[in-house]
């Protein structure tokens, strides 16, 4: 079942344009501005649980931590705002000190998306990003579909360029199977994920060394455990927790990550066709208002961005896992949320 409302105003001056997709026991709600992904709720016995952090449409403009906006051009970071393809250069809008971070400051999460179309269990949006934006080669159209299916939900992402360019979508929701209206601390959940190889990064989480093996480390989750089992270990010392990007197992049928909640009722598993995944544990949350009009602190919910690995516009050897598309190739990606309840 789809229903539609106008809620607050945005900052362009009109109403956030609201959407509710419910199917059996779960509802999720996403809103045109920023395509953002503002709600998931399960039912559990008889009530029903929020697993999303969130907080009022009117207040997302007051928050600065991206919750549940799709991200673009470029998800995660961009060293020094700058890089170079087909042999010329490109300087970016840098909106983290020198760097650029998701897009820069008027990246696809600060804008009104056009409503495609929708149907009793989807709805899509669009946009199109004019060649230069952010400043970034290339006209594209970008397409993100939220669809509602048996125990979970799939985004999928389509886009083209007119130009090679990079290119790397991914949602940004955080998730507390405990309690996401007000939140917990998340670092009493469990977590499980495929991934052999990990990437450091230095304090403002630009890539600073290769690939490294999980194994024997920290950031060894291939065997479910909790998430404060080893928590401010090792490289995540520079970053407060875990802010970190996994190289993915190659197995699109089977989940890459179990995320369990502390009371073990409920567990999310996602699977994906991104090669990899940032694991972010709200390191930064402190202070980010929640819906009730309080606020989050910190580690109050985890990010699971699937996407292509950081900066790698500056790192011609991770091309081979996504990240930049060439002149109309079809760019095509999906990731599934599934909910499972004990």
């Amino acid at each position: 079942m789809l229903e539609k409302i106008n809620q607050g105003i945005a900052p362009d001056g009109k109403p956030f344009n609201i959407f509710t997709l419910s199917l059996d026991n779960i509802s999720i709600q996403v809103m045109d501005w920023g395509a953002t992904w503002l709600s998931y709720k399960v039912k559990i016995e008889e009530n029903y649980r929020e697993i999303l952090l969130g907080c009022l449409p009117n207040n997302y403009d007051k928050q600065s931590v991206y919750m549940g906006a799709t991200i673009g051009r470029y998800a995660n970071r961009i060293a020094n705002s700058q890089f170079e393809i087909n042999g010329k250069s490109y300087l970016l809008n840098a909106n983290q000190d020198q760097h650029q971070l998701h897009g820069g400051p008027k990246g696809f999460d600060k804008i009104r998306w056009n409503i495609e179309k929708c149907g009793e269990n989807f709805i899509q949006f669009s946009h199109f990003s004019i060649n230069g934006e952010q400043g970034f080669p290339g006209n594209v159209k970008v397409f993100v579909t939220y669809i509602l299916e048996k125990n979970g939900i799939k985004i999928e992402f389509n886009a083209e360029s007119d130009q090679d360019t990079p290119l790397n979508l991914t949602n940004h929701a955080y998730f507390n199977l405990d309690n996401a209206e007000q939140g917990t601390d998340i670092r009493h959940h469990k977590l499980q994920l495929s991934a052999d190889y990990f990437l450091p990064v230095d304090s403002q989480g630009i890539p600073n060394a290769p690939l490294k093996l999980v194994k024997n480390t920290s950031f060894d989750f291939n065997q479910e455990k909790l998430i404060g089992q080893d928590f401010l270990k090792e490289e995540q010392t520079i970053t407060k927790g875990y802010d970190h990007s996994f190289l993915l197992a190659k197995n699109h049928e089977q989940p890459s990550v179990k995320l369990t909640s502390s009371d073990e009722k409920i567990s999310l598993c996602i699977k994906t066709s991104q090669p990899a995944i940032q694991i972010y544990t709200g390191n930064y949350l402190e202070g980010t208002i929640n819906r009730i009009g309080k606020h989050y602190y910190d580690y109050s919910g985890i990010a699971l961005e699937t996407q292509a690995l950081p900066d790698t516009p500056n790192h011609p050897e991770w091309y081979k896992f996504g990240g930049i598309i060439k002149a109309n190739e079809k760019y095509h990606h999906w990731t599934s949320y599934q909910i499972f309840i004990k």
